[in-house]
């Protein structure tokens, strides 16, 4: 029924309109009596308005989170059969060649899982490469981050929170690895306690109460099952919700392009698109974890049998993720150390250990460096290429290659072999690379982004190549230039021109050595940038 001049309109309750079973009425006051209490709908509305961008690279992170969680469901389920014990057992399972062989628990139940417990291989390879994809896409992200300028105010403290995240993996996935007590992790367990015992005076001590006495003792596989399942899952998981929280309130960054500013992020809400979109993705990640697991196998310790340190091998190899500390240590040459009072200083373990932690030190206060060079203060909300921070996309090359000489030094031995070179040439080779790659990768990113920023501002300013030759009236040839489109332009153009600190004396009229090597790291950091091209040289390229 409709009243008169359209003012309202009244419908009419249909007859076939059926009244909400006693399901939806459960439900409804069910949610009724939980918002009431914890005002979820507000929160659930205000994720759901949260923008995501489109962009390829920001689903890094949602890999990362997905690996986690397969990690979880994985893990919850080997925890029902895995006996944490260094107990001694004979090993009556179903896997012949070892049988009847002496080993302790750890290892018989890891046996027990892989071949006597139905769906225990498959569930244990998930659980493993769920981890190697676990630490691999966040370091990924983090590039990601790095490279684009994502990691700027005010989002330096998720930096850090993310850096936490990666060295809680590592964690995580050394202790997970050491647990089944097999030769190989048994290697990487006494790698550690000799580098522990480098320390001077403590070292010994450390050991001890690491190893609950002299190694391989007692009690290593139970401390490390608890830190597996309980405490650094634990800081895993917190830290992750921080991030995400961090993340919503400070949103995401997001690339150049029309409309698009500080404030305006351009891509589609959590709710319902994203959700769906994310839900589906989640499958995908899963679905090719299990389909890896099925198919190539990983950490066969049933070849490996129990620790025992007479039959170690040169081919024994830590998993990639820890590959870059050992590798550190093979590539110190022999024989540095000294004695000091009675204590053997053993710089080959003492300086890779420092080299590591400075590493590892930068790459959590980068954010805060960067800024203190720069003086920018500013809110950053839009992705810079890494084309137009050339010092910034240069130091990121150099420490890569600087990890990445590290990671293949712990091969060095495979390498030797594999390719039949002498081990000495490898070693000696890779420690000239440990210098000098850095320095070159440095040099030639810094090179190859100055050269794509002029190539942008000639593009931006005369368009891209036709390949049409046009003759002048005056006789002159041409090459007739394609314009770009309003997208195009904005892309190339859309950055801020940052410039060096200016040298300014303090309240007392004086200028401070700080401030001097400040303003020189300024303008190092600052130099050979190529200015972006202004609106007033598009408009006047244009009308020429």
């Amino acid at each position: 029924m409709s009243t008169a001049a359209g003012t309202a309109t009244v419908t009419e309750p249909s007859a076939n309109t059926t009244p909400p079973g006693p399901g939806m009425r459960f439900t409804g006051a069910a949610a009724n009596y939980l918002d009431e209490r914890t005002s979820i709908s507000g929160i659930v509305r205000e994720l759901g308005r949260k923008v995501f961008p489109n962009h390829w690279s920001f689903m890094l992170g949602e890999v990362a989170l997905y690996s986690f969680i397969a990690i979880l469901l994985s893990g919850t389920f080997l925890t029902f059969f895995f006996d944490p014990s260094m107990s001694h057992v004979t090993y009556e399972g179903s896997f012949v060649p070892l049988k009847g062989i002496e080993m302790s628990a750890a290892y018989a139940s890891t046996l027990d899982i892989t071949f006597d417990i139905r769906g225990g291989l498959l569930m244990r390879q998930v659980h493993h490469w769920s981890a190697l994809l676990f630490v691999a896409s966040i370091g990924l992200h983090m590039l990601r981050v790095f490279f684009t300028g994502a990691f700027r105010k005010p989002r330096e403290l998720n930096w850090v929170i993310g850096f936490v995240l990666f060295i809680l993996a590592m964690a995580e996935g050394f202790t997970g690895y050491s647990l089944p007590d097999d030769l190989l992790s048994g290697n990487g367990l006494r790698i550690i306690d000799g580098m522990v015992k480098g320390f001077p005076i403590v070292g010994t001590w450390i050991s001890y109460l690491l190893f609950g006495g002299e190694f391989p003792g007692t009690v290593i596989v139970p401390r490390l099952f608890v830190l597996h399942i309980m405490l650094l899952p634990a800081l895993l998981i917190a830290a992750l919700g921080l991030h995400l929280l961090l993340m919503v309130i400070n949103k995401h960054t997001h690339f150049a392009g029309p409309g698009r500013t500080n404030d305006n992020v351009v891509g589609v809400p959590v709710m319902p698109l994203f959700a769906a979109k994310a839900g589906g993705f989640f499958f995908v990640v899963f679905g090719v974890i299990v389909l890896i697991s099925s198919t190539f196998t990983v950490n066969p310790i049933w070849n490996y049998g129990p620790y025992d340190p007479s039959p170690v091998s040169a081919g024994t190899q830590p998993d990639w993720y820890i590959g870059f500390a050992d590798g550190a240590l093979r590539l110190i040459p022999p024989g540095w150390e000294f004695e000091l009072w009675g204590f053997t200083v053993t710089l080959s373990i003492l300086i890779p250990a420092a080299i590591l932690g400075l590493f590892l030190l930068a790459v959590a206060v980068y954010p805060f460096l960067e800024a203190w060079i720069t003086g920018d203060k500013r809110e950053h909300h839009m992705a810079e290429r890494p084309r137009n921070a050339p010092v910034r996309t240069a130091i990121g090359a150099a420490g890569v290659v600087f990890y990445g000489v590290m990671w293949a030094a712990a091969s060095s031995d495979l390498i030797a072999t594999h390719f039949m070179l002498s081990i000495e040439w490898v070693t000696h080779a890779l420690q000239a690379l440990i210098i000098l790659g850095p320095i070159f990768a440095y040099w030639m990113t810094k090179r190859i982004c100055i050269a794509l920023q002029k190539k942008d501002r000639e593009i931006a300013l005369h368009g891209y190549e036709s390949g049409r030759i046009v003759r002048l009236p005056g006789g002159e040839y041409i090459e007739v230039h394609q314009p770009l489109n309003e997208y195009d332009r904005w892309r190339l153009v859309d950055y801020v021109d940052y410039k060096p600190l200016m040298l300014r004396p303090n309240a007392r009229g004086k200028i401070s050595p700080v401030q001097r090597v400040r303003a020189i790291l300024s303008r190092w950091f600052f130099e050979d940038r190529i200015s972006p091209v202004t609106r007033r040289e598009i408009e006047s390229d244009g009308h020429h």
